[in-house]
């Protein structure tokens, strides 16, 4: 995909599905149908072309060297910041390469949270969380006398704001959510949320990893302190992501990990560290990995994260509507907006016997608890299936799916 898209283009998805070469592949002698992008996006061609690229004819460390291949490893490297900055309307010089989205809710965690709490502070989460997005916040807890409060959610798996923004008082220093649920596919309102939390002079975290694939993004419009991504989500190499924080976060927060390239000087007596965002990435990076980052930003630009979601809500509606002639489903999850992903169980199936039979006919999904055992407590259940589409799925694929699990349910009847 070398030109942008507008958002009224018809795009050629069966031509968009021919450049993820995994997808032609075979399991188990059936076609694959992959079903489980909220685990990882499958990668195009040019992003595994620009992994091997760089391995292949520029292969350096960056910002260490004057020779030409240094030179080119710190031009790709620092031109997938500016690509990222750009996909997520935010500045530059505010952008922290990291491995994904749970090293950056450490970073904060570490070196935002842990030296400004104290006993009688709390932190704000939703049941809906990532695990990501809650033990490093009881780890915080524990050390400073902290406390949690935890934001509910209704019958259709949708944030109470009500009861939300009622655990918003005094003594609330930090709102950290997600963007959308990666088990009920539900998109909070994270733009209405985070202006409540700053009226009343509350920071915000945002957990983007099921966002940054699937929607268009204006981290500059939402509103919050801190924002997310992981990579690996969005067709990019494992191992990749980045973290946004304003600037005046950056520039007060001390480092979290100490090294090579996050100082200016280093003498026994004392170091002077760089200024953020480089003071928060010690160490070589996967320069190859950020390669590939920035071929997928360039390949989902290319594509029109708006044409992306609009693909993926068909793909939703058409998928719903077909789970829900399949006797004895169940669908946790279906809030009035949401996200391609659908997690559910079949009455008297263990989700885990469903997944293994399912994997027989080639149909690869997610089951377990999906890092979310608070969620799955709420519903009462040990776990469930989660299917999650992404916009390189065809309609020919769901209705194979659903002959699948049909097919499958009467193996456990």
């Amino acid at each position: 995909m070398n030109a942008a898209h507008p958002a009224s283009a018809a795009i050629d998805w069966a031509a968009v599905r021919t450049d993820f070469p995994v997808l032609a592949r075979e399991v188990h002698g059936k076609p694959l149908i992959y079903f489980d992008s909220a685990n990882t996006g499958q990668k195009p061609n040019a992003v595994i072309d620009a992994v091997d690229d760089f391995y292949r004819h520029h292969n350096a460390n960056v910002s260490r060297a004057v020779h030409t291949l240094g030179t080119e490893a710190t031009e790709t490297y620092e031109g997938a910041r500016g690509k990222l900055a750009r996909f997520l309307n935010v500045r530059v010089d505010e952008l922290v390469l990291c491995s994904g989205t749970t090293f950056a809710i450490n970073l904060i965690a570490y070196s935002w949270a842990l030296p400004r709490l104290k006993a009688g502070d709390a932190i704000v989460l939703t049941r809906m969380e990532h695990h990501a997005n809650i033990v490093p916040w009881q780890l915080v807890a524990q050390r400073t006398g902290a406390t949690i409060k935890v934001a509910e959610i209704d019958g259709r798996g949708a944030l109470n704001l009500d009861q939300l923004y009622s655990l918003l008082t005094p003594e609330v220093k930090l709102l950290a959510l997600t963007h959308v649920s990666n088990v009920l596919g539900t998109v909070n309102p994270v733009r209405e949320i985070c202006r409540e939390a700053r009226k009343r002079g509350i920071a915000t975290l945002v957990d983007g990893s099921q966002a940054a694939p699937h929607r268009p993004l204006d981290i500059a419009a939402i509103g919050c302190d801190f924002y997310a991504i992981t990579g690996h989500k969005m067709s990019g190499p494992t191992g990749t992501g980045a973290l946004w924080a304003r600037r005046e976060h950056l520039e007060a927060m001390p480092p979290f990990i100490g090294g090579g390239e996050m100082i200016k000087e280093v003498r026994f007596e004392g170091t002077v560290f760089a200024d953020g965002p480089r003071r928060f990435e010690a160490g070589t990076p996967n320069i190859a990995g950020f390669a590939g980052l920035g071929a997928a930003v360039d390949y989902l630009s290319a594509l029109g994260m708006a044409n992306i979601d609009a693909r993926e809500q068909a793909l939703l509606a058409r998928f719903t509507q077909a789970l829900r002639d399949v006797p004895g489903l169940r669908i946790f999850g279906e809030a009035p907006e949401k996200a391609a992903v659908v997690s559910f169980l079949i009455e008297g199936a263990h989700a885990h016997d469903l997944a293994t039979l399912l994997d027989l006919e080639g149909v690869a999904i997610r089951s377990g608890h999906h890092c979310a055992h608070p969620l799955m407590q709420h519903f009462g259940v040990p776990a469930t299936c989660r299917a999650s589409l992404a916009y390189y799925n065809t309609f020919d694929e769901i209705d194979a799916f659903v002959a699948a699990l049909n097919k499958v349910r009467k193996l456990l009847a």
